[in-house]
């Protein structure tokens, strides 16, 4: 399903419209090999090169060339390379960001108003060493697979778990954790928890630690130094997965990585990542745009590491707001959703946004159900909440860490101390 929708990049559903461009400094008569290579070898090649999962390679001028007004239209509008923040709201520091500058985006259009020249091949920068499809984005020292599934060409979703050994024997604290699903066809979404009790349960994760999700398109979740999570010696993982049919038998195997801590090592604070804003009911009529609210109060001082929307094809837009205690609010990042990138906006260490004890997370979800969203596979019908790949969600993976009192105010007065 994602390389039916790849066609000239990922296909985003955004719900408002991107501002004009602002006035930047760009080259004006920007070359490829100058210009343009170094901003595809940054956020492009390595998703668009042979025998990957982007429709076309754009690693040589040749290849580049006839998809020039394409890639302008797909950068100017912010669809691509898939990083779908809206930079004109809250927090912009992010770590792993490869989404454009100004400048950047400019620089592309020039190119392209110009004609695309190839300029000199002597101003090329050095080639990149890309890692092999579906590589780690970490180094794991520890990999647990799950058995191998079968999913039929056609049938209905199919939703179950595997528990399987973990091969750590003691008590150790994640730093880096990533799911890598066997085949992204059929996975539509895998979570995996960490079982304690040796008479749980298939089926039933609710006295486990949760550790990880994967969806489309999702990074590997790399947790700020200082934080981690508790994998307690001897458990066992739950992999819990929901398969999606595409049309031929395909069996899948899927692995959960770890970066461990080294023995005997203890975090500073101990990270938290949760499903939290749920919108409750979901209510979508055929032919509207829809708003839906949930709510999180947080109990302790915290800080927020990272945001990652979570909805379905029909979603179109997610945004975080802090409601603080004196009623004040502050938008944290309203982000554009596509299905096919599931992406953890990690924030960095300096920008993380703190929050007093008492707040409440704010998670704003738009879908639309009308023509006008490619992603809609039914504009004629009504869509509810559900787990199917076509149901609908509104909710937010959040990270964070609670802080004690001491620390929340000493992390305010450094803030301010670095503001004034």
């Amino acid at each position: 399903m994602r390389n039916a929708r790849f066609v000239l990049g990922c296909l985003a559903a955004a719900a408002v419209m991107v501002p004009a461009l602002a006035a930047a400094e760009a080259p004006e008569n920007p070359t490829f090999h100058k210009d343009i290579e170094p901003i595809l070898q940054r956020s492009c090649q390595v998703c668009h090169r042979p025998n990957n999962m982007a429709p076309m390679s754009l690693m040589t001028y040749q290849e580049t060339r006839p998809w020039a007004r394409s890639i302008r239209a797909k950068v100017e509008a912010r669809e691509m390379p898939p990083w779908h923040i809206d930079p004109k709201v809250g927090v912009q520091s992010f770590k792993d960001d490869k989404s454009l500058s100004d400048d950047e985006i400019l620089t592309v259009s020039n190119w392209v108003q110009n004609g695309a020249p190839r300029g000199n091949p002597e101003d090329a920068p050095a080639a990149v060493e890309f890692q092999e499809f579906g590589a780690w984005t970490i180094e794991p020292d520890v990999i647990v697979t799950s058995p191998p599934h079968t999913v039929p060409s056609e049938a209905g979703d199919w939703w179950g778990d595997y528990i399987v050994p973990s091969g750590i024997p003691e008590d150790r604290y994640i730093k880096a954790i990533q799911t890598r699903a066997g085949d992204l066809r059929v996975v539509h979404h895998a979570l995996t928890y960490a079982v304690t009790d040796p008479d749980a349960l298939l089926n039933d994760s609710s006295e486990d630690a949760f550790l990880n999700e994967y969806a489309v398109g999702k990074n590997a979740d790399v947790y700020p130094d200082g934080t981690g999570r508790l994998f307690p010696g001897d458990a066992r993982v739950r992999f819990s997965f929901h398969y999606h049919s595409v049309g031929e038998e395909v069996t899948d195997q899927t692995d959960l990585g770890f970066v461990l801590y080294p023995e005997d090592y203890e975090p500073e604070h101990i990270l938290y990542s949760r499903q939290l804003g749920q919108a409750g009911e979901l209510d979508i009529p055929a032919g509207q745009v829809t708003r839906h609210d949930g709510y999180q109060k947080m109990y302790l001082p915290g800080k927020l590491t990272g945001f990652q929307p979570h909805m379905h094809f029909l979603g179109t837009r997610q945004c975080l707001e802090l409601i603080y205690p004196n009623g004040s609010t502050e938008m944290v990042s309203c982000a554009n959703f596509d299905f096919n990138w599931h992406i953890v906006y990690n924030y960095e260490d300096d920008a993380q946004p703190v929050y007093p004890a008492g707040t409440t997370l704010h998670v704003i979800s738009y879908h639309d159900n009308t023509q006008a969203n490619r992603g809609n596979h039914d504009p004629k019908n009504w869509t509810g909440g559900g787990s199917r790949t076509v149901d609908e969600m509104a909710f937010a993976w959040i990270s964070w860490h609670d802080l004690s009192e001491e620390e929340y105010a000493a992390e305010l007065e450094a803030r301010n101390a670095d503001n004034d």
